[in-house]
């Protein structure tokens, strides 16, 4: 029916999750929940409306997040801006 939701957060993602990813994401849930790859006519707006408000809450999920070790690392690291600008 619909393929694997993948991780959306790093490490496993190297980079942020864009909004085409968590649309897509939700849309697969959404297909699988209710079992219909494309709704009819008739259910198409309470479709949509689940895949806007999945995509909405997996974004405040993923900003919400905290990865452990990601704060550390960043920390340690010196920006590039601080290091041009101390030469």
């Amino acid at each position: 029916m619909c393929r694997s939701i993948k991780t959306l957060r790093p490490p496993v993602l190297p980079e942020e999750a864009t909004e085409e990813d968590i649309r897509a994401a939700a849309l697969q849930y959404v297909r699988k929940v209710s079992g219909f790859r494309a709704p009819a006519a008739h259910n198409r707006e309470v479709f949509e409306q689940a895949v806007d408000e999945i995509a909405e809450a997996t974004r405040a999920l993923l900003d919400g997040l905290e990865v452990r070790g990601a704060g550390a690392a960043a920390k340690r690291s010196p920006e590039p801006a601080a290091v041009s600008g101390a030469a």
